[in-house]
């Protein structure tokens, strides 16, 4: 599949066509492709090699942690870029659309000049960084640490390779037209620093940065470039920590072992949906539950719970059952808006479905177990897909939809044999955490191999290039969410050096530490902010911020986690600006109003579920209780 073909990971993208024209650019591209190729198939075989060694011969190797920084920087840094090159990164374009096509295109050369620019400035710190590390050497393997920071400077140098080659493409009167202005004000301020600087005390620095990052993402930069432009902002108008601590947090932000289950999962997402895997799961669950009246939009739903616990990534689950139902859902006569609407609200369900990676990511940002979000979450995601259910039914009632006609035994058995094998992934999954036998990353290693196993050689449904094709695009989807991971490190800490975490505790203070409040107040905070910023760079912003204040008015925290993630994903589907919602209609070919439309009674339901889940803690705390996550 190319580049140009492919929808946006998990997001919008900047919709100028990808710069790949030239020989030099392809061999950029190429060589790029080769190192992450490299990085997530080595580490691939490192991994599930520790996991081999340790469970045959009772013996782990320890510098599989060090390799493990390695790859993690090299996939998040030169991946990050090239998703960059590939327009995958997270913009948002509701406001931008609203323009008229000049100062659109003004807006677009704008942020490429920004990219650039950010570009520059990391880059020149992140050569600081490795001179300051090149003298220390890991524990284990005894290699400097400066090579886990290499990828940084590799890939700011990517990244402006690719910011001025698009920039290019708008005209050198456009890219005149706006880098002119922006140099100039930037040098005069550099000049007049002095004189402003001792303005900038108290609560300026960081309030003018939080302007800037809302301006920046709402004039069409990338959400992880936002952050990097509001973080390097902070400090220079700040002037109390050096530029080197930007580079400095990225790199450590992505230090975290348990964050390379992230693109294991992607991968075996992309595998699933390339392989055949979720076409056998739909056959299966439309045959179980197709005869239900609304029976194909109840097929969609349980299809997107049983394929959420095999991905983790919502538009891979998006693509592989809104690929599969689209046609059947016209060849039946359903309308396809509802489908589509049904699609995205069955997405935001399945948010809490391991293994989500948004679970993934709350873990390695917070104190909460994985193990315990990924049991915790899954009666959550049923009670939701339950009132989905639910109000399929009873629309479908309304409508005198007609029920399909039960399956006969024959086709039951059938579909359910060829559905045996993709169904006993997430069975590995959890008994591999359950059991101790694995950690979730090197679980997820084993989701990739067994994907594999059934994509070449049972289901022969991949030849070398769509294999070698599949492991690149993992890699870059999976660099896109790692990039903006660096880059939330960074502005988190920012937001910490100005003390809002502090000051949010003096609010929930201030309405008496209200546990009801403050979910409520949470729930609505995380749809809002998680429909701009696309879900999950919300939830790497707010929720280390939130997470111990919820401990601290007598929250479960990990039953707060689960709430924040289902909000998080009800605003990622959450239209008119929800990107998600966006990703669903164009999988299912539809129009945006009419899916809109349809959408609203569905995300009535989502809310109303989430509520249940808020204030019945039972619902997510019973299992991880039961199998001993929780005391």
């Amino acid at each position: 599949m190319t580049a140009e073909a492919q929808a946006p990971a998990d997001g919008a993208a900047i919709p100028i066509p990808i710069a790949v024209d030239g020989a030099p650019m392809r061999v950029v591209n190429a060589a790029a492709d080769t190192v992450l190729l490299v990085a997530l198939l080595g580490e691939l075989g490192v991994v599930s090699l520790n996991v081999i060694s340790r469970s045959v011969f009772d013996t782990g190797f320890l510098w599989t942690d060090e390799i493990a920084k390695l790859a993690l920087s090299t996939l998040a840094f030169i991946g990050g870029a090239a998703a960059y090159g590939r327009s995958h990164h997270t913009a948002v374009r509701s406001v931008l659309n609203l323009l008229p096509p000049s100062p659109r295109r003004f807006c677009e050369a704008a942020a490429e000049l920004l990219v650039l620019l950010l570009a520059v400035v990391i880059g020149a710190n992140s050569v600081l960084l490795l001179q300051t590390r090149w003298t220390e050497l890991t524990p284990i393997l005894e290699m400097p640490a400066a090579w886990i920071a290499a990828p940084l400077t590799a890939s700011m140098a990517l990244l402006a390779i690719h910011a001025a080659h698009r920039l290019l493409r708008y005209g050198i009167a456009t890219a005149m037209a706006v880098a002119v202005p922006l140099l100039l004000c930037l040098t005069a301020a550099a000049m007049t620093r002095g004189a402003w600087l001792p303005l900038m005390a108290g609560d300026a620095a960081i309030t003018i940065a939080l302007i800037l990052f809302l301006v920046a993402i709402l004039g069409g930069l990338p959400v992880g470039f936002g952050l990097l432009l509001a973080t390097t902002n902070y400090l220079w108008l700040s002037d109390t920590v050096p530029l080197i601590a930007l580079p400095q947090n990225m790199v450590d932000g992505t230090g975290n072992f348990v964050l390379l289950a992230l693109p294991f999962f992607i991968l075996a997402g992309l595998i699933m949906e390339r392989g055949g895997i979720s076409l056998r799961l739909v056959r299966f669950v439309r045959a179980l539950v197709g005869h239900l009246r609304g029976g194909l939009l109840q097929v969609m739903v349980v299809s997107m719970y049983l394929v959420s616990g095999l991905s983790g990534s919502k538009t891979a689950d998006v693509a592989a059952v809104g690929s599969v139902m689209r046609d059947m859902l016209e060849r039946e006569r359903y309308g396809i808006s509802e489908g589509a609407a049904v699609l995205a609200a069955s997405a935001a369900m399945g948010e809490t479905v391991p293994p989500s990676i948004a679970m993934l990511v709350l873990g390695s940002i917070t104190t909460i177990s994985i193990g315990a979000l990924f049991i915790g979450g899954l009666i959550p995601a049923a009670v939701i897909a339950v009132c989905l259910m639910a109000l399929i039914l009873v629309r479908a009632r309304r409508s005198t939809a007609l029920r399909g006609q039960r399956a006969p035994l024959g086709v039951l058995l059938r579909s359910g044999a060829g559905a045996i094998l993709p169904l006993a992934m997430p069975v590995l999954l959890f008994a591999g955490i359950l059991f101790g036998v694995a950690t979730p990353t090197e679980v997820s290693s084993f989701a990739v191999i067994y994907g594999l196993i059934l994509a070449c050689a049972v289901y022969r449904e991949f030849d070398l290039r769509i294999f070698v094709r599949t492991i690149i695009d993992g890699a870059v989807l999976a660099g896109m969410v790692l990039f903006i991971l660096a880059a939330a490190s960074g502005f988190s800490w920012t937001l910490t050096v100005a003390n809002l975490p502090q000051r949010l505790v003096e609010l929930l203070n201030g309405i008496d530490s209200s546990a009801t409040l403050f979910l409520l107040g949470s729930i609505v905070l995380l749809i809002v902010v998680g429909s701009l910023l696309e879900g999950l760079p919300a939830l790497i912003i707010l929720a280390p911020l939130l997470i111990p204040i919820a401990g601290q008015i007598g929250l479960s925290e990990l039953h707060y986690g689960i709430v924040l993630l289902i909000a998080m994903g009800i605003g990622a589907f959450l239209p008119p600006v929800g990107v998600g919602f966006y990703v669903a209609c164009a999988i299912m070919r539809t129009d945006i109003e009419r899916a809109s439309l349809a959408m609203i009674p569905y995300l009535l339901v989502l809310i109303v579920g989430l509520l249940i889940v808020a204030f019945v803690p039972w619902f997510t705390l019973f299992l991880p209780t039961f199998c001993g996550f929780v005391g």
